[in-house]
């Protein structure tokens, strides 16, 4: 049985490939192409066992499960009295972080990789390609070796000494290309092309998002998150947010889960960026969508090298739109501050995730609200920088 079909959320034309909707292209606007949404109608709750795979029905894609294990990352509920905290970060009433970091290769990359990697096998790809500053490329080639395909991952020499480590001891061929991002995207989008390998990440411009099938595996948090917190309301989810991959399949889960009465309604979504690259920041200024949609800004490097983006994805814009929620630019100094605090806990993440858990902090919020941040990756990698 091969993948389901994918379809233009947008203007509603059925799309072929992993370079999103050509024809909302051509209008200048990325939007990717993702299959329809599950149907929940009578799976118990309670009784989910987490992860992608835990209701292999929610996935597009025939199996059998690529897994190492990946889901069911712990909720962690943080310090919300800082004595040294700004004023524009007053603590919100009750802060919980998801920690993904918790997955097996140590980020929220690895939930989408096990799909990809099983949408790729029943493809019949023998090499998949990940153009990645880091996790995803990790996270990629650790579920490659599981599924014995070759891994062919793209970066640049701004990756850290652990990532690059990591890659190679996975198994992967690691191309690194010394220029912009968008170069290195260039380069996979012609390898793709000519050899015909399976493409896991985003490669085309304007970007639409990550291959949809893989980024299903996403879904799985908002099914945890409601699962963990039954029978309570979540205020807000607070997402670091690039291409909104994660954003957007969060939002697809909590969508599925509203559809089939699971839960009674839709967190706000918030999308947390990296203040030298704010596209999503700059778009919700425009009252007008469509102005939205064509947002540009020029961008910049950020302590939090794994976010930043010139222009928002669509996917990302249709999350927010949908659960009434905003976006949140995070300089580096406040960045780096809540990197300490989270350390002082006993939380070592990466600067990324840091981003979602400072924005989270200047949320404000009725008393007794629920926020939920996500802790994308473990900090580990990038020590020694």
């Amino acid at each position: 049985m091969p993948p389901a079909p994918l379809r233009c959320p947008r203007c509603g034309r059925a799309a072929n490939g992993f370079t999103g909707c050509p024809s909302c292209a051509r209008d200048g606007v990325g939007v990717n192409t993702p299959p329809p949404l599950a149907d929940l109608t009578g799976l118990d709750l309670a009784a989910y066992p987490g992860g992608p795979w835990g209701w292999p029905t929610a996935l597009p894609v025939p199996g059998p499960p690529i897994t190492l294990g990946e889901g069911n990352t712990p909720v962690v509920r943080l310090r919300t009295t800082l004595a040294d905290a700004p004023q524009q970060l007053a603590p919100v009433s009750e802060l919980w972080l998801k920690y993904e970091g918790g997955n097996p290769t140590g980020s929220h990359k690895d939930r989408a990789m096990s799909v990809g990697v099983a949408a790729a096998l029943a493809a019949g790809a023998d090499t998949v390609a990940a153009a990645s500053s880091g996790n995803a490329g990790a996270a990629a080639a650790a579920y490659a070796a599981r599924a014995g395909l070759r891994c062919v991952v793209f970066t640049t020499d701004a990756v850290p000494a652990g990532l690059r480590a990591q890659i190679d001891a996975l198994g992967a061929e690691r191309v690194v290309h010394r220029g912009s991002t968008a170069e290195r995207n260039a380069a996979m989008a012609a390898a793709v092309a000519e050899h015909g390998w399976y493409p896991l990440t985003s490669f085309s411009a304007p970007s639409p998002g990550g291959n949809p099938y893989a980024n299903e595996g996403y879904k799985s948090v908002a099914h945890e998150l409601a699962r963990d917190f039954a029978g309570r309301r979540i205020d807000a989810v607070v997402v670091p947010t690039s291409r909104a991959d994660l954003l957007a399949g969060i939002a697809r889960g909590f969508r599925e889960l509203a559809g089939a009465g699971l839960i009674a309604e839709v967190p706000r979504l918030v999308a947390a960026e990296a203040a030298p690259a704010a596209p999503f920041t700059a778009a919700l200024r425009h009252a007008d969508r469509a102005e939205q949609e064509r947002t540009r800004v020029a961008g910049g490097p950020s302590v939090a090298f794994s976010l930043g983006e010139q222009r928002p994805c669509w996917q990302g814009l249709d999350a927010l739109w949908r659960t009434g929620g905003t976006a949140v630019a995070v300089d580096d100094e406040v960045t780096m501050a809540e990197y300490r605090r989270l350390a002082a806990e006993g939380l070592l993440l990466e600067p990324s995730s840091a981003v979602a858990v400072a924005a989270a902090r200047g949320l404000a919020t009725e008393p007794d609200a629920v926020v939920v941040a996500i802790g994308t990756a473990t900090g580990m990698k990038g020590l020694g920088r």
